[in-house]
């Protein structure tokens, strides 16, 4: 399928005196995985629930694969699958329990409750009373809710916040598997480092408002700069770096001289990160 799997035009919505979201427009393509970044209280989670159907904005057009999602919100929650940070599970029942309760309501036949728990990483839990899991049980467990009826678009809001780090990176897998599936991804998190090796694209949002959108690649292209950085060992056995700024009309010449004169340990190129990419344009980082 070709076409814009999410289309968001001049979104806006407050808090009473508050703009959370203010103005906002974006497409993300079908397959896509964007990035939605930015510090708590930027509008991120706001944003997923106005594309969800859980707020109704108060000025601006969304469409999901389409459909107006004000006009439809039924037709539009059928084909998405959403997990927020927050966890809303029903903690008196079992895993399964929520899983297979969750299943009906989408009227998923065969559904295999085990199966998917074991794709989170909770294979032997799907017994166990959701009140007794830790954050980030109950954290993997809400991502695995939300795959239950292999939905279109996955709305994920920060889906590795708590995690450690092997979960993490078995929920990125998870997100990859996903989009290879033709699931389009929209994930919000602070995570900088996550966004950059998962997203296609993504945009930063501050204050309410996205202050740039592109891919990570030509975020760096644009605003960061390429660095060659050195240790190299001094004349009374100290490592020291050196720094050499590339693609500049010198740099060739200082390569000479660092080889020529210094006695050079390692080298390797450094890049600037989304995250010193989003402080250089918003002046803030990303706690806060």
């Amino acid at each position: 399928m070709t076409g814009n799997a999410i289309h968001a035009q001049d979104l806006a919505y407050s808090y009473g005196e508050t703009n959370a979201v203010n103005g906002i427009s974006f497409d993300v393509a079908r397959g896509e995985i964007i990035g939605f970044l930015g510090p708590n209280g930027a509008g991120k989670t706001t944003t997923i629930k106005m594309l969800t159907g859980q707020l109704v904005p108060k000025s601006g057009k969304i469409e999901i694969l389409g459909m107006d999602v004000v006009q439809s919100p039924n037709k539009v929650q059928e084909k998405i699958g959403v997990s927020f940070e927050t966890t809303n599970l029903y903690e008196q029942m079992t895993a399964e329990e929520n899983l297979k309760l969750f299943a009906r309501l989408f009227s998923v036949k065969g559904f295999d409750a085990n199966a998917l728990l074991r794709r989170v990483g909770l294979d032997g839990r799907g017994k166990e009373q959701v009140k007794g899991y830790s954050k980030g049980m109950k954290q993997r467990l809400m991502v695995a809710r939300s795959l239950i009826h292999k939905p279109d678009i996955l709305f994920l809001d920060e889906p590795t916040e708590g995690l450690d780090p092997v979960s993490s990176e078995m929920i990125r897998s998870i997100v990859r598997e996903e989009t290879q599936r033709g699931a389009t991804v929209f994930l919000t998190t602070h995570d900088m480092h996550e966004a950059d090796v998962l997203s296609h694209k993504v945009a930063f949002i501050n204050h309410g408002k996205i202050v740039a959108l592109d891919t990570p690649h030509e975020l760096k292209q644009q605003y960061g700069e390429r660095i060659l950085q050195a240790e190299v060992k001094t004349q009374d056995g100290q490592r020291v770096t050196k720094e050499i700024l590339m693609d500049t009309a010198d740099t060739s010449a200082q390569v000479q001289t660092l080889f020529d004169h210094e006695q050079v340990i390692t080298v390797h190129t450094k890049e600037a990160s989304l995250e010193d990419i989003f402080i250089q344009i918003t002046g803030r980082g990303l706690v806060g």
